[in-house]
């Protein structure tokens, strides 16, 4: 059985994404390892204790999972096998007889806290934020017993019912439609197949710092009318001013446009790093103009070829 693990404790909106990806597989759910950190849970794959795991990495209110993007950008290579799409709900959640009144400190994670703000100054304006590792961690160290920081915990409802704390309030967070996507990772290995409706992610890195590098990167995508869903910059750390990027776009590997972008940008760039293609979790197919799609490269493949002749 492939042995799961996820981005903890139990209770994260991570745990959710896993049961929602595993389905009605109640054993492999039940078995999954929780990892305190998504670096962690990464390294988890890397040196074999797990086969793969879920990890948040963009979220419709606050971007890219800053974590989980320089996790993927440096370490041994992994691969994205697929991804899953999670409204994101948050509660006010206390121990037992807690009053609104009573709380001073609101423990929660540094993604969760800006969806939860303007709520929070409206009903909480004197409570401060304490970071936690996780929503599901701030809501795990109050059931715990032990004295903290914080008197309540913004989590999700499942953090809620796991850890048996008092829910003070419902579906706070300032964005109804706030969404939050998560990758389930592996070994590099086989890519999953084509289904018409896929994503592909790579990390691209530049030779140095110039006018116009990014776009020369990015005329690859708009040369060959691929749309990008992600573009996210992110320091290498080897330098100040020193930045890769971590980009989504509509594709697959298998995708003749997809092929010809990655051949162009790995010319163009200093390194690229592919992180797979898999299929998309809304399931909506790429829009391709006609000059774009595979018959028309196979086609100008016929022509080069038969000039060459």
């Amino acid at each position: 059985m492939t042995r799961h693990g996820y981005f903890g404790p139990r209770g994260t909106f991570t745990q959710m994404a896993l049961r929602d990806w595993l389905a009605d597989d109640d054993a492999a759910f039940a078995e999954a390892v929780p990892f305190a950190t998504v670096p962690a849970a990464l390294d988890g794959v890397r040196t074999g204790e797990v086969d793969v795991v879920m990890v948040p990495i963009e979220n419709s209110v606050e971007g890219g999972v800053s974590a989980t993007l320089d996790a993927l950008n440096s370490g041994d290579p992994l691969s994205i096998q697929g991804e899953v799409l999670v409204p994101i709900k948050f509660v006010l959640a206390a121990r037992a007889g807690t009053q609104r009144a009573d709380i001073n400190g609101v423990g929660s994670h540094s993604h969760a806290w800006p969806q939860v703000r303007a709520w929070m100054a409206k009903e909480l304006p004197r409570a401060a934020y304490v970071p936690a590792l996780s929503t599901a961690a701030a809501a795990e160290a109050l059931a715990s017993g032990e004295a903290q920081p914080f008197e309540a915990a913004v989590c999700a409802p499942l953090a809620a019912d796991v850890f048996d704390l008092e829910v003070l309030a419902h579906d706070i967070g300032d964005n109804a439609s706030a969404v939050t996507r998560f990758v389930l990772v592996g070994r590099r290995g086989l890519v999953p197949a084509r289904t018409g409706a896929d994503k592909t992610s790579v990390v691209l890195f530049q030779h140095d710092d110039h006018a116009g590098g990014l776009l020369q990167l990015l005329e690859q995508f708009a040369a060959r009318g691929i749309n990008l869903t992600l573009l996210e910059s992110r320091p290498t750390g080897a330098a100040m001013g020193s930045y890769c990027f971590s980009v989504d776009f509509e594709g697959h590997l298998d995708d003749e446009r997809v092929a010809e972008a990655l051949l162009g940008l790995r010319r163009v760039s200093a390194d690229i790093r592919f992180l797979g293609s898999y299929p998309r979790a809304d399931g909506q197919a790429s829009d391709v103009v006609r000059t774009a799609a595979d018959e028309s490269y196979a086609s100008a493949r016929e022509w080069l070829r038969g000039l060459r002749g």
